[in-house]
């Protein structure tokens, strides 16, 4: 083998190289890619899956059997939250029930961890992004779930109002 052939040899090789090592990191950003967007999809449905069983009780303590005709009525917001012995999920009965709530749960061994935080305020329809400190017909419910695996933070919110017609 003559010089020209070695050094061109050694330039396939050199390419060779080169090439293998960037399908090996556009493999390696591919999974990385895959790996977030599955957590992003498991922290959505489990974000998703609270608001709805949050949507299935009563709005209030007080209108969970009974008729409210003024705010007054209603819990305090100071006192929303979990009644003397109620606890998470077997007793919750009221929307805000869920103010306050801290689980960790671990879906399945390859989805990871995922800590959910969720919190319920009253709020005004004119400014929705805003807690109020006196009761309303309206409560807001924002879930917010992390994981360690995941570099973003999933974030939920749900607005349930009180409505009764005679």
């Amino acid at each position: 083998m003559n010089t020209g052939q070695t050094i061109f040899a050694l330039f396939a090789l050199a390419l060779l190289g080169t090439v293998v090592v960037s399908m090996n990191r556009s493999l390696g950003n591919s999974n990385q890619v895959i790996i977030q967007a599955k957590l992003g999809v498991t922290a959505i449905s489990i974000a998703s899956s609270l608001v709805e069983e949050a949507q299935g009780k009563a709005f209030d303590k007080n209108t969970d059997e009974d008729i409210v005709t003024a705010t007054t009525q209603l819990t305090p917001s100071a006192q929303l939250g979990l009644e003397t012995g109620e606890f998470y999920p077997d007793s919750l009965n009221d929307f805000d029930d869920f103010n306050n709530l801290q689980r960790t749960i671990t879906p399945d061994t390859l989805s990871g961890v995922f800590n959910i935080s969720c919190r319920v305020y009253y709020i005004d329809p004119a400014t929705p992004n805003v807690a109020q400190t006196s009761q309303t017909w309206h409560k807001k419910l924002n879930v917010q779930v992390t994981s360690p695996q995941m570099k973003d933070t999933v974030d939920a919110e749900y607005i349930f109002s009180y409505w009764y017609f005679r």
